[in-house]
């Protein structure tokens, strides 16, 4: 690291310790790790955003932002007897990425990223804090689509995966959209026949729940993030419909007037 990169970090980490400091800031003083925990949140969102398509100059304005949040959550746990700082921090992730990466440090030899991996999985058993469940390293406050295609990825990195081929994930997605659609046929039925089919809002939800597990597995077979591949999409369904809605205010068209064809018509014309 150059040394105007740790002067840069030295700097940043006093204004925050003074930001905690008596006579610092009042909001700054009240913050604990637990009330933190939406602007990390919020940060990292935002760091994503900015590796999307925004570009080098905001992408490292967000990760400041991120580096930011980080070295508040070390500034309050040095305030605590047995506590910690940013040094503490630094060295056990650089501990931890030495012993686990013996190929670079060490003497080992590897045949690809997939035996990385699985040293990587080995290693992580070995160190001071084991787990009972390869599992329990995926949060379950992930975003669904990213947890799924974590509790998936973690078994089949030791020999378990219930869709080991492109092939079987496909098939899986294909029984699952099977049962979809006998539930869709099941649903329109009852609707017709005026009967309240939301009374098994339990099935429906454990239908679709398989369908979209089972789209998580094809992705993951396929090397596609779900969660980006579903955001790219969402953000191109919004893009197109803001244009359609600057369309209609430069026509004087009001949205909620229109009928269905003429959605259509609008919407094909975007």
């Amino acid at each position: 690291m150059r040394d105007e990169a740790v002067d840069a970090m030295r700097a940043l980490n006093e204004v925050v310790e003074r930001l905690r400091a008596p006579g610092g800031c009042p909001w700054d003083r009240e913050q604990t790790h637990h009330t933190l925990r939406p602007y990390l949140l919020e940060e990292t969102y935002e760091v994503l955003d900015a590796i999307d398509d925004k570009g080098a100059p905001t992408l490292r304005e967000e990760l400041g932002d991120l580096l930011l949040q980080v070295l508040m959550h070390c500034a309050i746990a040095q305030e605590d007897d047995g506590g910690f700082d940013i040094g503490d921090v630094a060295d056990v992730a650089r501990a931890k990425m030495i012993h686990r990466h013996p190929h670079v440090f060490g003497d080992v030899a590897v045949d690809g990223t997939a035996e990385v991996v699985v040293n990587w999985e080995k290693l992580k058993r070995s160190e001071n804090h084991p787990r009972l469940s390869l599992l329990d390293g995926v949060p379950h406050a992930l975003p669904a689509l990213a947890f799924a295609q974590g509790v998936q990825k973690r078994p089949a990195r030791v020999g378990f995966d219930e869709t080991p081929s492109v092939q079987s994930a496909l098939e899986r997605v294909h029984d699952a959209l099977g049962d979809v659609q006998s539930m869709a046929v099941s649903v329109t039925a009852e609707n017709a026949q005026g009967q309240d089919w939301t009374q098994s809002p339990q099935r429906h939800e454990d239908a679709i729940g398989e369908l979209l597990f089972a789209v998580v597995a094809l992705a993951r077979r396929l090397r596609v993030n779900p969660e980006d591949s579903l955001r790219r999409r969402s953000t191109a369904f919004a893009e197109r419909f803001r244009t359609l809605e600057s369309q209609a205010r430069a026509d004087g068209v009001d949205l909620h007037d229109l009928d269905i064809a003429e959605w259509r018509r609008r919407w094909r014309a975007t």
